[in-house]
């Protein structure tokens, strides 16, 4: 017989939006239970680019500057390869608030960053190696807790899903997705770099051949993008072949002969999109991933989801820590945060079908930029437009949420 635990509020996953859900319900004075299957936040490749949405939040907390006393390279610029000439794309530098930049930093760090300063809180609790595996509903058919793997049980007046695109509560929670769909995947890998002082992050576009090479100082970390389930078809193909088809991709990727010994240092990343056409039901509200699945154009999936959590804590947040029932306020959530979500999964549809699918097709090698990229080049003033896009999003959230408790950052 498993254990039995009661809580106010009960997230599922530690991911960007779980603890960030978590932090903020637990500042406000309501006791949280964060579930988290893995042992620890170690796991590489997944979204570590802080846009300065997200700096700018921690800046409201007060915690912007411990946040970037770890390790993390800042992205000021964007510029890109295209049918082999160099254009500059993306300013950031010009954005309003106290970081204009992207900061790249490893999600174990950010994550490590936010569960110690969650820890300070005396409402918060983190379950480490303790994964949600079923949803409780009482008698009126309304969620009232989570089963977790080990027997746990706890009890919660709101479950929050925050456990990523293949999430377990969503697909218990009887929630309809609508699938978007996208026509690449990609596989990411680290190559050696020779330092600079400047971020180098590109992005190297040709006819049949997408990679993104972001800067981490002493490696570059690639992004391989081919058609949508080549990746066996790759793989047949052998890792002499593959390593040939990114050494072809310029000077910068002359390094893979050594650093790819096998194919357990390419890491697939099957790429989806979707969203839930409903966000909630009574005693339940999913986030993040687990409610709209990013494409990886424009690292902002990881920045979305943050926000939701800023959206929730600030609607219900508050009025939980009163006491007052959280079912007639799900809704407000989705309606805030549905508007930004379908805008950039449609500005992110039409990259992949106007961009990316046709790029991916096999014919003869580009001649130059196009009109596009070399205005971008030329006029200064454009570049800030992709960088304000990407860099802040649709409706940014601010931190609205009552703090109850103060927030001690870990040392």
């Amino acid at each position: 017989m498993g254990s039995r635990i009661e809580t106010e509020c009960c997230i599922v996953g530690g991911g960007p939006a779980g603890m960030m859900a978590g932090l903020l319900f637990a500042r406000a004075g309501v006791r949280t239970v964060v579930l988290e299957k893995h042992a620890d936040f170690l796991r590489d490749f997944r979204g570590d680019t802080v846009h300065p949405s997200t700096l700018t939040l921690f800046h409201e907390l007060g915690l912007l500057d411990e946040l970037l006393a770890r390790p993390h390279n800042r992205v000021t610029r964007i510029s890109a390869r295209v049918g082999g000439e160099t254009v500059e794309v993306v300013d950031f530098t010009h954005l309003p608030g106290p970081a204009p930049f992207i900061a790249l930093m490893p999600q174990w760090e950010f994550l490590d960053f936010v569960a110690g300063c969650a820890a300070s809180l005396p409402t918060f609790e983190l379950r480490r190696e303790c994964e949600g595996v079923a949803l409780v509903t009482d008698e009126r058919g309304r969620i009232a807790g989570v089963e977790a793997k080990d027997g746990l049980r706890v009890d919660a007046k709101l479950v929050i899903a925050a456990d990523g695109r293949r999430s377990r509560m969503r697909d218990r929670s009887g929630l309809e997705a609508e699938v978007i769909g996208a026509p690449m995947d990609v596989f990411w890998f680290r190559l050696p770099k020779r330092s600079a002082p400047d971020n180098d992050s590109m992005g190297i576009f040709d006819r049949g051949r997408i990679f993104v090479l972001i800067d981490r100082g002493e490696y570059w970390q690639v992004a391989f993008v081919f058609p949508k389930g080549a990746a066996e078809s790759i793989r047949d193909e052998g890792l002499d072949a593959f390593k040939r088809r990114v050494r072809a991709v310029g000077p910068e990727t002359s390094g893979v002969d050594g650093a790819l010994r096998s194919w357990d240092d390419v890491k697939l990343l099957t790429v989806t999109v979707d969203r839930l056409k409903r966000w909630h039901r009574d005693g339940l509200l999913v986030i993040g991933d687990a409610a709209h699945a990013m494409s990886p154009i424009g690292g902002v999936g990881i920045n979305l989801a943050i926000q939701d959590a800023v959206a929730a804590a600030n609607a219900i947040a508050g009025p939980m820590a009163e006491g007052r029932d959280p079912d007639p306020l799900l809704p407000t959530i989705e309606r805030r945060r549905r508007f930004a979500v379908r805008a950039t999964q449609t500005f992110q549809r039409v990259v992949q079908d106007q961009v990316i699918g046709p790029l991916l097709e096999e014919g003869a090698p580009m001649t130059g930029a196009p009109l596009p990229a070399k205005l971008l080049d030329r006029f200064a003033l454009l570049r800030r437009l992709p960088g304000r896009a990407v860099g802040l999003g649709v409706r940014p959230e601010h931190v609205r949420s009552p703090r109850a408790h103060p927030i001690r950052p870990p040392r």
